[in-house]
C-alpha cells in the first residue's frame, strides 16, 4: 500500500506541475482513492491503538507478577508498536498532502 500511495501521489503531482486541466471524472477518481487511503489510515489507527493497549496491559501484568515472560511479550509488542506508528504517520501525512493536492486540482478544473 505504501508504494502504491507514493506512486499515485507522484502521478498527481506531475499532472499538477504540468498545468494539466482536471475533469470532473479525474477529481471523482481522486476522491474515491482518497477515501480508500482514509479507510486504510483509520484501520491502521485502530490496530496501532490496540497494540498499544495490549502492550500496556502486558506491561502492567508483567510488573505486577514479576513475570519475565510477560515482559518479553511487552518487548515484542513494543517493536510492533514502533512499526505501526511509523506506518500510521506515513499514511496520515500522505492523506493530508492529498488534501492539498485536491485543492490544487480544483483550481485547475475544467
Amino acid at each position: 500500500m505504501k508504494q502504491y500511495m507514493k506512486e499515485y501521489i507522484n502521478e498527481i503531482d506531475k499532472k499538477i506541475n504540468s498545468n494539466h486541466h482536471f475533469t470532473k471524472q479525474d477529481i471523482e477518481e481522486f476522491l474515491l482513492k482518497l477515501k480508500f487511503f482514509q479507510h486504510e489510515r483509520t484501520i491502521h489507527l485502530v490496530v496501532t491503538l490496540s497494540y498499544a493497549f495490549f502492550t500496556i496491559c502486558f506491561l502492567a501484568l508483567g510488573l505486577q507478577d514479576n513475570a519475565n515472560i510477560l515482559l518479553i511479550i511487552v518487548f515484542i509488542f513494543l517493536i510492533f508498536d514502533i512499526f505501526y506508528v511509523r506506518h500510521y504517520f506515513f499514511l496520515e501525512n500522505s492523506v493530508q498532502y492529498m488534501y492539498k493536492q485536491y485543492d490544487k486540482m480544483r483550481k485547475e478544473e475544467k
